[in-house]
C-alpha cells in the first residue's frame, strides 16, 4: 500500500514499518504525485531500497546527485542515504522494494557481504540498467517479489528470501569498487545534525549562525554543505520546511492562516503567504478549501 503522508523523525528518519507481517520486506507501488506533498520528501532510512519506474520519470536526488530514473529503468539506494523523489512526467508510478540489510543473508555472512557495501561511502546508489544481464535480473526479480507478497502463495515467505539473495549477489558480482572515507561519513553526519536542529527548532526565530552552529561549522561552511548535498541554502530549507509543517495545519477546521504562519515560525502572515504561494503554486487559504 502506498505511503501519502511520509512522517519521520527530527533527522529525516522515516518511521514507516518496512515490512509484511512475516518479513522484514515491503514492496508497493507509489504514485508520486498522490503523496500530500506532491512529491517523496527528503528521508532516510536503514533498510536498503530498490526503485523500479513503472510509468513515466521520476528524479530521484539521493546525497549530492541528482538522476532521472526513466520507465523501466531502476536504482539501488544504499541504507542511510538522504533521499527524495519528484515527478518529472506527471504521471510517474515506481515499484519500491525494502529490506533490512540485516535480512539479506544469514547473519554468519553479514560483516563479509553485506556491512562492507551498506558501509561502502561512494556507494549511495546503483543505477540498474535492463539493457544489462544483471541489472535485468534485479528489475525482474522485484517485480516477482512484488507478485509473492500481493499473492501470499505457499511457500511465498522461502521464495522472497531466494529473491533477495539473488538480487544482492547481483549487486556485489557485477564489479564495484568499495571505498570508505571518514570524511565522507563525518560530513553526512553533520549535515544530518543540523536538518535535526532545525526540524526541532523550525517554529522559533533562527539565523544561519544557529545552523552553523548545530553542525560545528562556520557560516560559509553550512552554506557549502547545504548547496552541494541539498542543492540550496539552509534558510531556504527552513522555509520549506516550515511551509510543508504548515499543511496539517491547515488542514484542520478551524485552523486561521495568520496562527499557522505563526506556529511554523513565520514572523508575519504576509512573507509566509508569499513564500506558501511561491512552494505550492497557490495561497495558504486555496490550500485550505481544497483539503476541507
Amino acid at each position: 500500500m502506498q505511503i501519502k503522508d511520509f512522517k519521520v523523525d527530527k533527522s529525516l528518519k522515516e518511521l514507516t514499518s518496512h515490512r509484511t507481517v512475516v518479513l522484514p520486506v515491503a514492496c508497493y507501488e507509489t504514485k508520486i504525485g498522490d503523496n500530500i506533498q506532491g512529491k517523496i520528501p527528503l528521508h532516510w532510512h536503514e533498510e536498503i531500497q530498490f526503485i523500479l519506474t513503472v510509468k513515466g520519470e521520476a528524479m530521484v536526488h539521493i546525497n549530492e546527485e541528482k538522476l532521472a530514473v526513466k520507465e523501466g529503468d531502476g536504482i539501488f539506494i544504499n541504507s542511510g542515504c538522504l533521499h527524495s523523489a519528484e515527478d518529472v512526467s506527471g504521471d510517474c508510478v515506481y515499484i519500491c522494494l525494502n529490506v533490512s540489510p540485516h535480512y539479506l543473508l544469514p547473519q554468519e555472512l553479514f560483516s563479509s557481504y553485506i556491512y562492507p557495501y551498506i558501509s561502502a561511502t561512494n556507494l549511495p546508489y546503483i543505477s540498474l540498467n535492463p539493457r544489462e544481464e544483471w541489472g535485468k535480473n534485479i528489475l525482474d526479480s522485484i517485480m516477482e517479489i512484488k507478485k509473492l507478497i500481493n499473492e501470499i502463495s505457499p511457500f511465498y515467505e522461502i521464495n522472497i528470501t531466494s529473491l533477495l539473495t539473488f538480487i544482492w549477489q547481483q549487486l556485489i558480482r557485477n564489479g564495484f569498487q568499495l571505498e570508505f572515507s571518514q570524511a565522507e561519513v563525518e560530513k553526512h553526519l553533520r549535515m544530518k545534525e543540523m536538518l535535526n536542529w532545525i526540524h526541532q527548532h523550525f517554529a522559533e526565530k533562527i539565523t544561519l549562525g544557529d545552523i552553523a552552529k548545530a553542525g560545528r561549522l562556520s557560516n560559509s561552511e553550512c552554506c557549502r554543505y547545504f548547496k552541494k548535498i541539498l542543492k540550496t541554502t539552509p534558510i531556504n530549507y527552513l522555509i520549506h520546511y516550515r511551509i510543508q509543517k504548515s499543511l496539517p495545519l491547515l488542514q484542520e477546521r478551524d485552523s486561521n492562516v495568520t496562527e499557522v504562519a505563526f506556529k511554523v515560525g513565520f514572523n508575519s502572515s504576509s512573507y509566509f503567504i508569499e513564500k506558501f504561494r511561491k512552494s505550492m503554486n497557490m495561497t495558504p487559504l486555496a490550500y485550505k478549501k481544497n483539503r476541507n
